[in-house]
């Protein structure tokens, strides 16, 4: 569907609304719906080092958990408000990815990977070994939800889940259209050509390791602010989220929706979380149906789920079938 007229991020803007609106009334929680976009921007974090860049990482969750914890301790030691709360998760994501990405982006390959597995298996040692103060294996209770406080005045305590939701969806839409923006400029535009051929890239006079540094580093701000949002969301940081295990359910979902597009990172978020909340009510071994549905989405959809909903709306289009 084209809309001549129309600015190209403002379409995508209003097409990640009405996904925003429609998400809410399709779950049957508003939690639910909630947790799916928290997921959503975390996982589009992943789809701009995976997709757009080429770069495999399993230390989102050191991205992520950082966010959610020095978020949480600046709401209680500082008290912050939402707005400077969720700039605390964006630059605690961006300073963790600046930090790591100085060793891992001077490496290819399983390398890179291995390097990024690593840091976050130290980053959560470090947060064990200070459990004085971040909670050890009990996490982090008693999270504060700040309120929305513009020019001194107090809009809304977001005391309710309704009310917490419309943040999180605006803040979805936000950075959505953000990187959709990031990717079709020019720096996108070299993003893709080092994930192409960095060689040549760097032969064409490109510095190869700034333009993978600071991908690195936008993807760490995201996923730091995707934590400091399930900081606010459950009042409370559990241990892992700074966990191994957080790094690879965010790659799972990245690859199950599909990496070439940011509809995927949301669709993939999805697909996860609501069988994680429908099917384990029913079926204690339902990460067993999402094990088989990734295989079947890598043989048969090497786009993602969002590969076959391109595919079906081409084809309602009339413009054809290939994806």
């Amino acid at each position: 569907m084209s809309y001549p007229g129309m600015p190209r991020a403002l379409r995508d803007l209003a097409i990640l609304i009405a996904i925003a609106v429609a998400l809410r009334f399709a779950l049957p929680s508003v939690s639910l719906a909630t947790e799916v976009l928290i997921f959503a921007i975390a996982v589009s974090g992943c789809t701009l080092l995976l997709g757009y860049a080429g770069l495999m990482s399993f230390g989102q969750s050191v991205f992520f958990g950082g966010g959610s914890y020095l978020t949480a301790f600046a709401m209680k030691g500082l008290g912050l408000t939402l707005l400077p709360a969720l700039a605390a998760g964006a630059v605690s994501g961006a300073v963790l990815a600046g930090i790591i990405g100085l060793f891992a982006i001077r490496k290819r390959g399983v390398y890179f990977v291995m390097l990024t597995l690593a840091f976050s298996q130290v980053a959560y040692f470090v947060i064990l070994a200070f459990g004085h103060v971040t909670g050890g294996e009990n996490g982090m209770t008693d999270v504060p939800r700040p309120a929305l406080v513009l020019a001194g005045h107090t809009v809304s305590a977001l005391a309710t889940p309704g009310a917490f939701y419309v943040v999180t969806a605006t803040v979805f839409c936000l950075v959505f259209v953000a990187l959709g923006r990031l990717v079709r400029s020019p720096f996108g535009a070299v993003v893709v050509a080092l994930r192409e051929n960095d060689t040549r890239a760097e032969a064409l006079g490109f510095n190869v390791l700034q333009y993978k540094w600071a991908t690195f580093v936008v993807a760490g701000a995201v996923t730091g602010l995707a934590g400091a949002l399930h900081a606010m969301f459950i009042g409370y940081v559990p241990l892992n989220n700074i966990e191994f295990e957080m790094s690879e359910r965010i790659v799972i979902m990245a690859i199950l929706g599909g990496t070439g597009s940011f509809y995927g990172a949301f669709l993939g978020a999805l697909i996860y979380n609501v069988a994680a909340d429908v099917l384990s009510s029913i079926w204690p071994r339902w990460l067993f149906g999402v094990g088989v549905t990734l295989i079947a989405v890598v043989l048969l959809l090497r786009g993602g789920a969002w590969s076959g909903v391109e595919i079906v709306l081409r084809r309602l289009s009339g413009r054809g079938g290939r994806p």
